[in-house]
């Protein structure tokens, strides 16, 4: 499915950008038709990093590239 390599993608990224940055994969139901990348601070407030919900279509425009998020992170 595109969802999970452009999930793995974007983790793989993360991960190699701040190896001690833990990363989940939809530890809640993930919203229809979207792709969406979020950073949990340790006072659990949330920052988005990337959305992809108003963008496409093409659908391909839903997606991040791996670089975009992680320079949206630094």
């Amino acid at each position: 499915r595109v969802f999970g390599r452009n999930a793995a993608a974007v983790s793989a990224a993360l991960r190699g950008a701040m190896a001690q940055l833990p990363v989940d994969i939809n530890p809640r139901p993930p919203r229809r038709n979207s792709f969406e990348v979020s950073l949990v601070k340790e006072d659990g407030s949330t920052v988005e990093l990337w959305s992809g919900i108003s963008k496409g279509p093409p659908r391909k425009l839903k997606f991040p590239q791996p670089e975009t998020v992680v320079e949206a992170l630094k």
